[in-house]
C-alpha cells in the first residue's frame, strides 16, 4: 500500500520533492521505496530529471491499475468501517441530472427515510464511465438517460422529464412561454461533453439538422454550472431536464420546450449486484415509478 501511495504521488506532482511534502514524509524515503519496487518489478516506472519526473509508457499503466486498487481497497475499508459501526450497508449510485427537484430527488428522499442506517455514495460521471463502473461492480446503479447495451446488465425505464431550452435573461427568445424546434433554428448551442449531456447534442442535430446544414453546436468539458454560465454570457443556448429548472442561475431562464418530446430516465445496473441495500432502492423506484404513472393517468389532460 506504501509503494502504490508513494507511486500515485509522485505521479500527481510531478516530483519525489512534491510527493513527500504532500505526504508528509522524507524525499528519501520515497525515492528509496519507488526504487524498491522498479528493482521488484524489473521496469522503471519514472524518468527522472533535473526538473522533476514523469512516467514511462510502463509507468503510466502501472499508476492506472494502481490507482482502480486502491479505490477498491478503499471501498473495502469504508465497508467494514460502517459494518464495524453497525450501519447495515452502503450504495453507490451513479448519476449526471440534478438533485434539487423531481423524482430522483424523491426517490433518494424516500429510500433514506426507510434505510437510515444504509450510507449513499453518489458518483457523477458521462454514461461511458458510470456503464463500466457498473460492470466492474465499483457502483452499485446509474440513471441514465440514453440506455447502452451493455453485457451483464439489466435496467427498467423509470420516469420521463421535460425539455427546457436555457437561454440568456435578455434574449429575445426570453419573452416567450415556450419554444419550439422552429424558433430554435439558426442559433449556435454550447453542450457539455460527458457527464452533463444526456443526449443533447444528438437531439439538437436530429431536429435541426437540414440537408447540406449542421446546426452550430460547440462543446465543452465544462460541469453543468459553468455550461450555465456560458449561456449567460452569450456564447449559445443549450437543453437541460427539467429537474435542473429547480436551480436558478444568475444571467439565464428556462422556456419548456412544447414539441411533446421527453427524456426518458432508465435505471441500469449488474446482474452480478447482490448488495442488498441496491435490492431495497431499485424495489422502491419500481414502487415510486409505478404510483407515479398511475396519478399521471388520473390527471385531466389539456
Amino acid at each position: 500500500m506504501r509503494h502504490l501511495r508513494y507511486v500515485i504521488a509522485a505521479a500527481e506532482s510531478g516530483s519525489f520533492r512534491g510527493a513527500a511534502r504532500v505526504l508528509k514524509v522524507q524525499q528519501s524515503a520515497i525515492s528509496r521505496r519507488i526504487r524498491d519496487l522498479e528493482d521488484e518489478l524489473g521496469v522503471s516506472l519514472f524518468i527522472r530529471d533535473h526538473g522533476g519526473v514523469r512516467l514511462t509508457n510502463a509507468g503510466k499503466s502501472f499508476v492506472g491499475r494502481a490507482r482502480r486498487a486502491m479505490t477498491h481497497i478503499s471501498h473495502a475499508a469504508a465497508d467494514a468501517s460502517v459494518r464495524g459501526r453497525g450501519e447495515v450497508g452502503v450504495i453507490r449510485i451513479g448519476i449526471f441530472s440534478s438533485l434539487a427537484y423531481g423524482f430522483l430527488a424523491d426517490l433518494l428522499r424516500a429510500y433514506t427515510e426507510r434505510n437510515s442506517s444504509v450510507r449513499v455514495d453518489l458518483v457523477e460521471g458521462a454514461s461511458s464511465f458510470l456503464l463500466s463502473a457498473i460492470q466492474r461492480l465499483e457502483i452499485d446503479l446509474a440513471f441514465l438517460t440514453r440506455l447502452p447495451i451493455a453485457e451483464r446488465c439489466e435496467s427498467t425505464r423509470l420516469w420521463t422529464e421535460r425539455i427546457f431550452v436555457v437561454l440568456p435573461t435578455k434574449h429575445y427568445l426570453a419573452a416567450r412561454r415556450k419554444l419550439s424546434w422552429q424558433d430554435l433554428r439558426g442559433h449556435q448551442f454550447v453542450v457539455a461533453e460527458g457527464a452533463h449531456d444526456p443526449g443533447i447534442h444528438d437531439l439538437l442535430m436530429k431536429h435541426l439538422a437540414d440537408v447540406g446544414h449542421q446546426p452550430g453546436v460547440e462543446r465543452h468539458t465544462v460541469g453543468r454550472e459553468n455550461l450555465m454560465n456560458l449561456v449567460a454570457i452569450g456564447q449559445g443556448l443549450t437543453l437541460t431536464n427539467e429537474a435542473t429548472t429547480a436551480v436558478q442561475f444568475p444571467g439565464v431562464t428556462y422556456r419548456l420546450l412544447d414539441e411533446g418530446q421527453v427524456f426518458p430516465f432508465h435505471a441500469i445496473w449488474s446482474a452480478q449486484n447482490d448488495n442488498p441495500a441496491f435490492r431495497r432502492l431499485l424495489s422502491l423506484a419500481r414502487l415510486m415509478s409505478q404510483q407515479r404513472q398511475v396519478a399521471n393517468a388520473g390527471r385531466p389532460r389539456g
